[in-house]
C-alpha cells in the first residue's frame, strides 16, 4: 500500500460495510428463528399427513439456508471489523508521523519521504543544506541512519529520518493487513445454489479457523473472557462489550462463548448451534469417506490380519467408526428437538442449546433447555445418571419435555424452563473387580466429585443470567447417579437451588438431608417398586459417609410413586402423567401442598 492510498483511507468505511453484513446476519437469524419457532409449529396445527411432512422438509431446508447465511455474514462482518482495526492502527501511526513532520515545517512527499530545510551552524557563511529522507523498516538500516545523524551538520536530518521511518512502518503494516485480509475475505464465498451441504458447513469451520488467526490482535482488544473466571466474571466481561464486539466474538469464537456460564441463554444457544452444525457436517464427511473395513480375521489363525491392523492404525478403527455414528445419532436427536418446537398438546417451547461438545471426556456433552431459563419463573435442571451418553440422549430429553409439560399445567400463568444437564463424565454400567463379583461403576464417587464443580458453576451461571437468587424458583432433579452428582455439588454451601428432587438414588455423598444446600424440608426423594439401585446403594454404598435418600434416617421428604423399575419415574399412562411425575412437577412449581408423600 502506498502513501497516497493510506493517507486517504477511511477505516470507518470498512466498519460501515461490517454493519451492513451484521444487519444481514441478524435478519437471517431472525428469519431462522421465526421459521423454526413460529411457522413450523403453525403448520403442525393446520396440516397433517404427507402434506405436513413435505412442508416441514422444505421449511427445514430453508431454515438451514438462513442459519448458514446468518453464520457466514457474521464472519464477514467480524473479518471487516478486524481489517478496519488493523488498518486504523496503521493509519493512526501515519497521521501521527505526518503531523509531527509538518509541525516542524517539513514536507511529506507523495512517496512518503520527508524533505527538510537547511539548518545548523553556518560554514563559510552557508547553512548546511536541506534534503530528503527516505524511510526504512529495516532495523540495521535504521541504526545506521541514527548513527549518521550524529555526524550530519544539519540537525533536521535525524528528525526527518525518524518521521520517514515511522511513515514507512505505517505503510508496511497497512500493506501486511491488506495482504492478510484480502485472501481471507475472498475465501468467504458460498456456492451459487440453494442447498447448504455438509461441505458448506465444513468450509465455515475452516473459514473460522483462518479468521481467528488473522484477528488475533483484534480479539485481544476485546479482552477475552477472564481465565478461569466465575459466572459473575464472565457476565461482567460480556456486559462490558458493545453489541458489535459481542457479535464478532460469537462469530469468531463460538465454541468459547457456548461454554461460558453466566452469559445469556440466547447467546450461548446461537454459539452452540453453530458448533453443532459444523461438527455434524465434519463428522458426516469423515464417515462418508471412511474406507471399508478389511477382513479382520483370517482362518484358521485367530489373530487379526495385517490389512485390518493397517486400516485400524490409519483410520482409528472400529472405535472411531462407532464414535462417529454415535455422535451423529446424538446430534440428530438434538436437531430433532429443535424441529419439535410447538409439537404436542402443550406446545413444546423453543429449545436453547446451552452446551455442546461431541468430544467431551466420556461419551459427549450436551446441555439443552425447554424454554428460556433467563426469563423463567420456575426452573428445573435434570441430571441423568449411569450409562447416559450423547447417542442415547433422546430418552432424557423426553423426560425433560414431560417435566416441562406437567409443571406448566400446574402454573399456566408462569414461565417454566426445564434443562437437561449432561456435562460430566458419566460412569459406565458395570465392570468386574476382585473376587469375580460384579460391582457397578456407579458405586465409585469419583465421577460425582469431578462433576460437582462444573455443575455448581452452571447453576451459578443460570442464576446470574436470571438476575439473582430471587428471579426464579429453582429445582435440581437427579436420577440415579445424577443424584450423587447433585449431592456432591450441594455440600459446600453455594449450590444455587431452592429444592432438590432425587429419584432412584444410590446415595448423595452425605448422611443427612440437612447437610445439603437447601433449606430444611426442601429435599425430596422417591423410590419405585422394582428399583434395585437404592437397595444396591445401601448394600455397596458410595462411601461410609453416604446414606440412601429414601432411607428414613436421611431425613428427606419421601414422595409416593406409582411407577415401576429404575427408569419409569417420568412415565405416563395413556398420555396422563403418573403420580411420580406429578409429584416432581409439584415441587418444581412450588406447589408443595400438592405433593403426595409416602
Amino acid at each position: 500500500m502506498d502513501y497516497r492510498t493510506l493517507k486517504s483511507l477511511e477505516p470507518s468505511e470498512f466498519e460501515d460495510a461490517a454493519d451492513g453484513y451484521r444487519a444481514t446476519s441478524d435478519r437471517a437469524g431472525a428469519a431462522k428463528d421465526r421459521l423454526e419457532n413460529h411457522i413450523a409449529p403453525g403448520m403442525r396445527t393446520s396440516l397433517e399427513g404427507e402434506t405436513l411432512d413435505a412442508a416441514l422438509k422444505q421449511l427445514k431446508a430453508l431454515t438451514q439456508n438462513f442459519h448458514y447465511t446468518q453464520t457466514e455474514c457474521g464472519l464477514v462482518a467480524a473479518a471487516l471489523n478486524a481489517l478496519a482495526h488493523d488498518l486504523a492502527s496503521a493509519k493512526r501511526k501515519l497521521d501521527s508521523a505526518v503531523a509531527d513532520a509538518q509541525a516542524e515545517k517539513f514536507t511529506v512527499n507523495p512517496d512518503g519521504s520527508v524533505t527538510y530545510p537547511a539548518a545548523g551552524d553556518k560554514t563559510d557563511g552557508k547553512l548546511p543544506e536541506g534534503g530528503t529522507a527516505k524511510g526504512t523498516t529495516d532495523g540495521t538500516a535504521a541504526d545506521v541512519y541514527r548513527q549518521s545523524a550524529h555526524f550530519n551538520p544539519n540537525p533536521n536530518f535525524g528528525r526527518a529520518q525518524e518521521y520517514a521511518n515511522r511513515i514507512a512502518t505505517a505503510l508496511r503494516e497497512a500493506t501486511e493487513a491488506d495482504g492478510k485480509w484480502a485472501p481471507r475475505l475472498r475465501a468467504l464465498r458460498a456456492d451459487d445454489d440453494l442447498t447448504v451441504s455438509h461441505r458448506d458447513w465444513a468450509d465455515v469451520q475452516s473459514d473460522t479457523r483462518g479468521l481467528n488467526k488473522g484477528a488475533k490482535e483484534y480479539l485481544e482488544t476485546l479482552g477475552g473472557p477472564p481465565k478461569d473466571g466465575t459466572p459473575q466474571d464472565n457476565a461482567k466481561w460480556w456486559k462490558s462489550l458493545s453489541e458489535e464486539k459481542r457479535a464478532d466474538y460469537v462469530a469468531l469464537r463460538p465454541a468459547s462463548v457456548g461454554v461460558l456460564d453466566g452469559l445469556p441463554a440466547d447467546v450461548r444457544d446461537e454459539a452452540n448451534r453453530t458448533v453443532l452444525a459444523e461438527k455434524r457436517s465434519q463428522f458426516q464427511l469423515e464417515l462418508n469417506s471412511f474406507p471399508p473395513m478389511p477382513m479382520k480375521y483370517q482362518p484358521p489363525t485367530s489373530g487379526t490380519t495385517r490389512e485390518y491392523r493397517e486400516w485400524a492404525e490409519r483410520t482409528g478403527g472400529e472405535d472411531r467408526l462407532e464414535f462417529l455414528r454415535n455422535s451423529i445419532r446424538g446430534m440428530d436427536t438434538i436437531q430433532d428437538r429443535f424441529d419439535r418446537t410447538g409439537q404436542g398438546p402443550d406446545g413444546l417451547p423453543r429449545a436453547y442449546l446451552l452446551g455442546f461438545d461431541p468430544k467431551g471426556a466420556g461419551d459427549g456433552r450436551v446441555i439443552i433447555a425447554n424454554g428460556n431459563p433467563d426469563t423463567a419463573d420456575h426452573t428445573a435442571v435434570y441430571v441423568p445418571g449411569t450409562g447416559t451418553d450423547l447417542a442415547g440422549i433422546g430418552g432424557d430429553l423426553k423426560r425433560s419435555d414431560d417435566l416441562w409439560a406437567t409443571t406448566s399445567s400446574k402454573v399456566p400463568d408462569r414461565a417454566v424452563s426445564t434443562i437437561t444437564w449432561l456435562d460430566y463424565d458419566v460412569p459406565g454400567s458395570a465392570k468386574p473387580v476382585v473376587g469375580g463379583d460384579l460391582i457397578p461403576e456407579a458405586s465409585n464417587p469419583r465421577w460425582a466429585i469431578q462433576a460437582a464443580s462444573p455443575f455448581s458453576e452452571f447453576m451459578s451461571g443460570v442464576q446470574e443470567a436470571q438476575g439473582g437468587p430471587q428471579a426464579s424458583h429453582t429445582t435440581v432433579v437427579g436420577h440415579s447417579y445424577g443424584s450423587t452428582v447433585i449431592g456432591e455439588a450441594s455440600k459446600h454451601g453455594d449450590l444455587a437451588s431452592d429444592d432438590i428432587v432425587v429419584a432412584g438414588s444410590p446415595g448423595m455423598q452425605t448422611k443427612h438431608a440437612d447437610n445439603l444446600d437447601v433449606e430444611n424440608g426442601h429435599v425430596w426423594a422417591m423410590k419405585a417398586e422394582g428399583d434395585a439401585v437404592p437397595a444396591l446403594g445401601s448394600l455397596v454404598g458410595l462411601g461410609e459417609d453416604s446414606t440412601v435418600p429414601t432411607d428414613p434416617e436421611f431425613g428427606a421428604n419421601v414422595m409416593k410413586t406409582d411407577t415401576d423399575g429404575h427408569s419409569g419415574y417420568w412415565d405416563s399412562d395413556s398420555g396422563r402423567p403418573s403420580l411420580s411425575l406429578k409429584n416432581q412437577a409439584a415441587v418444581i412449581a412450588g406447589k408443595y401442598d400438592e405433593v403426595v408423600l409416602k
